[in-house]
C-alpha cells in the first residue's frame, strides 16, 4: 500500500495543514499519525471528552475538541485554524467522524435518525462550508470524505447509517464537480470492515435499541436485531486495521492526481464489482446471506 504514495512534491512542507475529525481513534487516529509523520501540521478535531492519550505527545498536532453537530465549535475551530495557518491556508480537511445508528426503518426513532444524518452528514457539510474559505486560500487544496461501502448497498437494521453514506457520496460528488475550476480536489474513501471502536458502538447501539422498542417491535424485528448484533461483532474481530485507510489517506492528501475513489478492503472490493455486475434482487439476496435478520 506504500507503493501507492507517488508523488509528494512539495505538499508535505510544515507549512501545510490539514484538519481532521474523529481524530481520537480508528482511521482518524491512524490518519493524523501518518501524516504527523510525514511533516503535516495536524489539527485533530476530537468529541470533547474523548480520550485523546494518544495524540498528546505529538507536538506537530493540536487538539481541537468539536462536536461537528454544533456550529458553534463549527466557527470556533475554523476561526482558531484561520488564525494559525494565516495566508497560507488550510491544505486539507478530513470529514472522517460518524456514529452507527442501527435499527428497523418502520419503528427506528426520529430523533435516532436526525442524529444520524446530523453527524454522519449534515455535520461534514457545515463543516465543510465553514472551512472552505481557509481552504481557498491554499494550494492545491484537498478535501477527503470518509463514507463508506454501506454508501453502496445497504444492509438489513443498517438503514438509517447508509442514508448518511449514500448522502455523503453525493456530498462528494457534487463537491468535486463544483471545486475542481478552483484547483481543489475532493476524493472518497469507501472502506469495508476496518477494526475500529464503531463495531463496539454498534454493539452498545443495537442493546439500547432493543430496550427501547415497544413491543409489537420486538415482536417483528427482535430477534432480528440480535442476530446482528451477532455478526457485528465477528465482523468486528476480522477487520483491517485502520492504518490500512490511513494509507489511502495520505495517498489523497499527497499524490500529485488522488482518486476519486479509494476502495478499501477484499470485502468492500467484492461488494463494489458485486454493486455493478448483480441485479438488485440478487444484491438484497447476498446481503440477507451476509448479515441474516430472520
Amino acid at each position: 500500500m506504500d507503493s501507492m504514495i507517488d508523488d509528494y512534491g512539495d505538499l508535505t512542507m510544515p507549512a501545510r495543514a490539514i484538519f481532521i475529525t474523529g481524530a481520537s481513534s480508528g482511521i482518524g487516529l491512524a490518519s493524523v499519525k501518518r501524516l504527523d509523520d510525514l511533516g503535516f501540521k495536524v489539527y485533530a478535531g476530537v468529541y470533547p471528552g474523548e480520550d485523546t492519550t494518544a495524540l498528546d505527545k505529538r507536538q506537530n498536532v493540536t487538539i481541537i475538541p468539536i462536536d461537528i453537530t454544533d456550529t458553534e465549535m463549527i466557527a470556533s475551530a475554523a476561526g482558531k485554524i484561520a488564525r494559525e495557518v494565516g495566508e497560507a491556508g488550510l491544505f486539507g480537511l478530513f470529514n472522517n467522524a460518524g456514529i452507527p445508528m442501527p435499527g428497523p426503518m418502520e419503528f427506528l426513532p426520529m430523533p435516532a435518525l436526525r442524529k444520524q444524518l446530523d453527524v454522519n452528514l449534515f455535520g461534514h457539510i457545515e463543516m465543510t462550508q465553514f472551512m472552505l474559505p481557509h481552504l481557498r486560500k491554499a494550494k492545491n487544496a484537498r478535501i477527503v470524505n470518509t463514507a463508506s461501502i454501506l454508501g453502496r448497498v445497504v444492509v438489513p437494521m443498517g438503514g438509517a447509517y447508509s442514508i448518511s453514506k449514500y448522502g455523503m457520496e453525493a456530498f462528494s460528488d457534487a463537491l468535486r464537480q463544483e471545486l475542481r475550476p478552483f484547483g481543489m480536489r475532493v476524493s472518497i474513501v469507501e472502506p469495508g470492515v476496518i477494526a475500529t471502536p464503531i463495531w463496539a458502538r454498534t454493539v452498545e447501539s443495537v442493546d439500547e435499541m432493543l430496550s427501547e422498542l415497544p413491543p409489537q417491535a420486538l415482536a417483528y424485528y427482535g430477534e432480528g436485531l440480535q442476530q446482528m448484533n451477532a455478526t457485528t461483532q465477528r465482523e468486528g474481530q476480522k477487520g483491517l486495521p485502520p492504518d490500512a485507510v490511513a494509507q489511502v489517506v495520505v495517498h489523497a492528501f499527497t499524490a500529485s492526481r488522488p482518486k476519486i475513489r479509494y476502495v478499501v478492503g477484499k470485502d468492500a472490493k467484492a461488494v463494489a464489482l458485486m454493486r455493478r455486475l448483480l441485479p438488485d434482487r440478487a444484491v438484497d439476496w447476498v446481503m440477507r446471506r451476509l448479515y441474516p435478520t430472520q
